[in-house]
């Protein structure tokens, strides 16, 4: 097959999954799982606190263990895969980036606002200067419109991405808006572009594969669909559609990597991963997809529905660093329903 046939997949269980599992991750647990998708032929494995380095704080809640000792149990058995960070500048430092490099990350994953990708330039040059790889990602794609995120996208490029990912960090795109984002990107770049979706809709998958059609070749997605909201697009079902449509290769192995997710990623699950009815609201209101355990929490501690939390954060437009105005919605809802005001 053609190099165009190739399609790159991130898997992000361990960074993206770390969100569902309220970030309580060993370095066993790290261990294990990455020594499954090394084993299984995943190109590229993420290993970061759900809201990359540095993200370990009172706002985004606590590591079980350092990121960075996750990431060593990491190297320690992946030989075959290169190992991915993610950092969104405000969070994670050029340090955390240079120390995740010393301990064997290949990729860095340099994620902005889907408005704000000048704030990565420092953060994208420096990995290059360190001979990473590096993918832009473009948070809450759905906030942008296609000429925004190919301005956007452009950008990147010249801080010197290797690669641009349209980003539903709400799982709220749909495949029609998938494909004018990911064209648009696509006609504005000569670099790699990608699509990092979530399933709070129930199209991580479609939207994925429109994406593949618009040109995409770098995909992200999680074994069993471990992450944010309703989770990613699963891992193993990608593999299995990109296998039966027969014009695509991954280089995975379909029966390992099917192995690990019902092996050794499922058990270390807290619940099924599935569309309930907060994670559907935050597709329907377009709310990043991290903040779902936020929103659960500030619901219940001041006896309001979480799904009125969410469509007021949506209306808010909300972005990822700001999951403490959850609180300060709850509690104005509180109050409103003690005054009896609708």
């Amino acid at each position: 097959m053609s190099d165009d046939s190739h399609i790159h997949i991130l898997d992000s269980t361990l960074r993206d999954g770390s969100h569902a599992l309220s970030h309580q991750l060993t370095a066993v647990q790290v261990a294990r799982v990455a020594q499954g998708l090394n084993d299984a032929g995943v190109e590229i494995i993420e290993v970061s606190h759900g809201d990359g380095l540095g993200g370990s704080t009172i706002t985004y809640g606590f590591s079980r263990q350092s990121e960075f000792e996750l990431l060593d149990a990491a190297a320690g058995v992946v030989d075959r895969g290169k190992l991915a960070v993610l950092l969104l500048p405000g969070i994670g430092t050029k340090d955390d980036l240079a120390r995740a490099k010393d301990l064997g990350a290949q990729v860095a994953q340099i994620a902005t606002h889907v408005t704000e990708a000048d704030v990565s330039e420092q953060h994208i040059e420096l990995a290059k200067k360190m001979d990473m790889e590096v993918i832009g990602m473009l948070m809450l794609s759905h906030m942008g419109s296609p000429e925004k995120i190919a301005e956007q996208g452009r950008l990147m490029e010249s801080y010197g991405a290797d690669v641009v990912l349209v980003t539903d960090s709400a799982g709220a795109l749909l495949p029609p808006t998938v494909r004018e984002r990911v064209r648009a990107l696509r006609d504005a770049i000569d670099i790699g572009v990608g699509f990092h979706g979530h399933n709070n809709l129930s199209m991580a998958m479609a939207n994925s594969l429109v994406a593949i059609e618009e040109g995409a070749r770098w995909l992200d997605a999680c074994t069993c669909g471990l992450g944010a909201g309703s989770g990613n697009t699963p891992t193993e079902v990608l593999v299995a559609v990109l296998d039966k449509l027969g014009q695509y290769e991954t280089g995975i192995d379909l029966w390992k990597i099917m192995d690990v997710a019902e092996e050794i990623v499922k058990p270390l699950m807290q619940k099924p991963v599935r569309i309930g009815k907060t994670s559907l609201t935050m597709g329907y209101a377009g709310v990043y997809s991290s903040f779902l355990l936020h929103a659960d929490k500030a619901a219940a501690q001041f006896g309001v529905d979480p799904r009125d939390v969410l469509v007021e954060v949506g209306k808010r437009q909300a972005v990822g660093g700001q999951e403490d105005i959850l609180v300060e919605i709850a509690m104005s809802l509180a109050k409103e329903k003690e005054q009896g005001v609708e």
